[in-house]
């Protein structure tokens, strides 16, 4: 990626990375009641890797 970056383009990278937060451990507990859950569980859809999924431009 480029180093210079538009001033939008880095408030969405940083919005992503805020969002991008797997739940609590406490409310996987809450929901499974066990222990070897994957803490992705609660909220898959906001799972993002740089290299799969782009963010809208």
């Amino acid at each position: 990626m480029a180093r210079t970056k538009h001033i939008s383009r880095k408030k969405r990278l940083g919005k992503a990375i805020k969002s991008c937060v797997a739940a609590p451990y406490w409310a996987l507990l809450k929901r499974f009641g066990k222990r070897r859950v994957y803490r992705w569980r609660l909220n898959p859809q906001m799972r993002r890797h740089w290299r799969r999924n782009k963010l809208k431009k």
